[in-house]
């Protein structure tokens, strides 16, 4: 992806995925937003946005974090809200037998405490595999990578999700279910 396309996927995540009113958009429950309100707000914003970009980005994207509705008119970021007004319907699902979760070494403290907790998100984001999860954790420090036992999780009761991307999505993972 170049330094453009990925300036913009940034710039899309913030505002879709938590601050769409830092540039005056509005998204709807399920997190669309209209392209042409948004190109229109960013362009008042001073970034400089056009449908070709925004497909562009749609498109590189490694992580798939965006999704563009089947009429082409409205776009979204496809998982990792921290907007409470968003609640995308995601369709429950049984997850394999592990998840894993990318983090910096720096939180394993409060994570043994406390278990994997969503923060500002609306869920904890888990990887159905080591490497992606290692990716993610190397983005916030020197990383390691937990084994989550999520199959059990799930037959205990706990509900996963899986975004359009893959991600999977879990309200948060007590400590009983984490290995490291």
């Amino acid at each position: 992806m170049s330094k453009q396309l990925s300036e913009i996927s940034k710039f899309l995540s913030y505002v879709l995925r938590h601050e769409p009113d830092a540039i005056g958009i509005t998204l709807d429950i399920d997190g669309w937003a209209d392209i042409s309100s948004l190109i229109a707000a960013a362009v008042n914003h001073g970034k400089q946005l056009d449908r070709d970009l925004i497909h562009s980005v749609v498109a590189t994207s490694d992580k798939k974090r965006f999704a563009i509705s089947e009429d082409g008119l409205r776009i979204r970021a496809v998982q990792g809200h921290s907007i409470e007004s968003v609640d995308i319907n995601y369709a429950e699902k049984v997850p394999p037998e592990f998840l894993y979760h990318g983090t910096a070494t720096r939180f394993l403290g409060s994570i043994r405490k406390n278990g994997l907790l969503p923060g500002s998100r609306q869920y904890v984001h888990l990887s159905q595999d080591d490497q992606t999860a290692l990716t993610v954790g190397q983005r916030h420090g020197k990383s390691v990578v937990l084994k989550i036992r999520a199959l059990l999780m799930q037959q205990q009761g706990y509900i996963f999700f899986q975004a359009e991307n893959g991600v999977w999505l879990v309200d948060h993972v007590p400590t009983s279910f984490l290995q490291e």
